[in-house]
């Protein structure tokens, strides 16, 4: 993930996505170490292969700020056979990203993430049918509510579509909910950017809600057209995709 934050596109400097597909361009590579370990130093825990530093592709030491997220790492190391599969290492590409990407950057990602508190998902409600209409409410609302009472942001929603401009001093409050260090806050970040809601990855930040509860909050209008209409296989395989790097997120949050 060395150019986590070169433009793409039609997307975020910060999209998760893209940065999966950039790690995994290229020929697979043999795996080429016996075996994985972490180490406790004085930048964290470090991964090893074969009692060596591993790096990032930016030739950084690959570091966690915890043991359990350590340990989460040097599993995927472990579990590689014959090739090394980075789509099977998701917690490895989310640590490489953040020690080549944010460490230093951590203001433009909060910023980013801020970017979605004006445009958020829960904002923008469906205006029929009415199932529709009450599974979102039954799913959303309390996440606004919460924010507004733990938080001090006042939200305004919205039927349909039409852009509605938040209150700035909404946006301000929950902007100042979001934390400041590198892991947590690239971990709200991916969780923002595959939920479209920054309001989301806060309350899973806040225990208000946990990753299942988020996951499938953010698919209420997906789920319902499932139950309608059927499964798109392609748009299935999309969501499973996505839902591994969510699913490293959310294990970063509650390593945190």
């Amino acid at each position: 993930m060395r150019e986590l934050f070169d433009e793409v596109a039609g997307q975020s400097r910060m999209d998760p996505e893209e940065a999966v597909r950039r790690t995994t361009r290229g020929p697979r590579r043999k795996r080429f170490y016996t075996q994985a370990g972490v180490v406790e130093g004085p930048g964290g825990f470090a991964i090893t292969l074969d009692d060596k530093p591993v790096r990032t592709p930016s030739g950084r030491a690959l570091a966690a700020p915890t043991r359990e997220i350590a340990d989460a790492i040097a599993a995927e190391w472990e579990a590689q056979q014959e090739f090394i599969d980075p789509l099977s290492m998701p917690m490895t590409r989310f640590a490489n990203s953040v020690v080549d990407a944010v460490v230093e950057r951590v203001e433009a990602v909060t910023d980013d993430v801020a970017k979605y508190l004006g445009s958020d998902l829960l904002f923008y409600r469906a205006g029929h049918p009415q199932a529709l209409v009450a599974r979102e409410a039954a799913l959303w609302d309390p996440v606004v509510f919460w924010a507004a009472e733990a938080l001090g942001a006042h939200f305004m929603l919205a039927e349909g579509i039409v852009h509605v401009r938040q209150p700035e001093p909404a946006v301000a409050a929950a902007r100042a909910a979001l934390p400041d260090d590198p892991w947590s806050i690239a971990a709200v970040h991916v969780v923002t950017t595959l939920t479209g809601s920054a309001l989301l990855a806060l309350a899973l930040l806040r225990g208000v809600l946990d990753a299942d509860q988020v996951w499938n909050a953010a698919h209420v209008d997906e789920d319902w057209n499932i139950e309608q209409w059927g499964v798109d296989e392609e748009v299935a395989a999309r969501r499973r995709a996505r839902l591994v790097d969510f699913t490293a997120a959310a294990g970063i949050i509650r390593a945190r």
